[in-house]
């Protein structure tokens, strides 16, 4: 594997820095990566709108959307690199996550020219935000078990049920939705793709508070909501494989790398280099060694997957369901770090205070984030399962479901 940029990757990359010197200011020492959708005051989502247009305007804001839908045609690796380049620059955060990397792509594979052009143009220049209605409270890693109904009425849909854990859909314009059109088939094919107003009649959010202090995260609730065919995504009863290409990006488009303050090993380190523990530095402690070298190794083993699947990038490739190796253990280890820096803080790492904890109490966000970033874009199990069955080709599990109609499955 060759990591260095080919001539053509750096040059893009000089392109980049280019501009960003020119419309951007240098993150200063230390200071961390803003957090994306947990940020919802007025004025922050202002300017993640102004910095969006500015980006569109000058062709940075999707480098891989094909130009006739306003992107810049880029590579994936081209994306990569300008991810890491914007990284160094205190921008505003990115609230449009989900509609260009889960939404705009799906729309793209699967919504009609007319579609394509009422939505495309205003998410790209982030004048319009989107959030995804997918799980529910009895349909999550099983996403197929989903319950929400939408029944035709002319040339409507009547919705009813509830979402949960959709992010930022109290501020959104749009959202995603799968709901079930039939129950009378088996469940993966009873199901229909929406595009959803989420200011419009009988559709109401309740943000969930979190841990965190936060309320990003919401329920959803469906009362007797009309979505016109019009907004219907692909034919009635496609909306398993629509699904499937949403999750697809959405998985490709995690990253965990700035949650929860975006510290990492070196600010551990540091932290274990700094605080005492029995009159010496912790780190001199043979415990917190070998703790501090396992995670070093754990590091190492996701940077070179990482790079594994930016080689592929660069080549022209895919990157195939390896990927799911890298959020299984870099959730649980975030985890882990969060831990033992929140101990060598002694009584104020239970503290959720940037003025008396290490790191701005980055640590604390860490660990109070770690539980549903195990969660997110697919479970422990759901990864392991991938890992298993399409990395090294092992039997899948016996499902006694799949064939059943959905309203033949037992609840309860």
């Amino acid at each position: 594997m060759d990591f260095d940029d080919t001539p053509d990757e750096a040059a893009f990359r000089a392109e980049a820095v280019s501009w960003l010197e020119k419309n951007a200011e240098l993150k200063k020492p230390g200071e961390k990566t803003a957090g994306g959708l947990e940020r919802d005051d007025p004025d922050t989502i202002a300017a993640a709108k102004a910095w969006q247009a500015r980006k569109a305007d000058a062709g940075w804001a999707c480098i891989t959307w094909p130009k006739e839908y306003g992107g810049r045609g880029g590579t994936s690796i081209q994306n990569v690199i300008w991810g890491q380049e914007e990284g160094r620059y205190a921008v505003p955060p990115n609230m449009f996550m989900i509609g260009l990397g889960m939404a705009g792509p799906t729309l793209m594979a699967h919504a009609t020219p007319e579609q394509q052009k009422r939505w495309l143009p205003k998410m790209i220049r982030g004048e319009e935000i989107w959030c995804q209605l997918f799980s529910e409270p009895a349909a999550g890693s099983d996403l197929a078990n989903l319950r929400t109904s939408a029944v035709r009425d002319g040339d409507d849909w009547i919705v009813n049920g509830q979402k949960i854990w959709t992010s930022g859909a109290h501020y959104c314009d749009w959202g995603i939705v799968v709901t079930r059109t039939d129950p009378a088939v088996r469940k993966h094919a009873g199901l229909t793709y929406f595009v959803v107003d989420m200011k419009s009649p009988g559709v109401a959010c309740r943000p969930i508070k979190q841990i965190s202090g936060g309320a990003n995260f919401n329920e959803v609730f469906f009362n007797d909501a009309r979505i016109p065919d019009t907004q219907r995504i692909s034919e009635v009863g496609n909306g398993w494989a629509v699904a499937i290409t949403t999750l697809m990006n959405e998985r490709s488009s995690i990253g965990g790398g700035g949650v929860g303050g975006g510290v990492g090993f070196r600010d551990l380190l540091d932290l274990a280099s700094s605080v005492e523990l029995d009159g010496r530095p912790a780190i001199e402690d043979g415990a917190i060694q070998e703790k501090m070298a396992d995670y070093y190794v754990r590091q190492k083993g996701l940077q070179f997957t990482s790079n594994r699947a930016l080689t592929a990038l660069s080549r022209g490739e895919t990157p195939g369901p390896g990927g799911s190796i890298g959020k299984l253990v870099a959730a649980k280890m975030r985890q882990e770090m969060a831990a033992l820096a929140m101990e060598l803080q002694g009584e104020v790492g239970g503290l959720l205070d940037t003025q008396l904890t290490a790191d701005e109490a980055g640590w604390q966000q860490a660990y109070l984030w770690a539980p549903g970033m195990r969660i997110a874009g697919g479970t422990d199990e759901i990864m392991r399962n991938i890992i298993a069955e399409r990395v090294l080709r092992l039997p899948p599990e016996p499902r006694i479901d799949k064939e059943v109609a959905f309203r033949e499955i037992p609840t309860g």
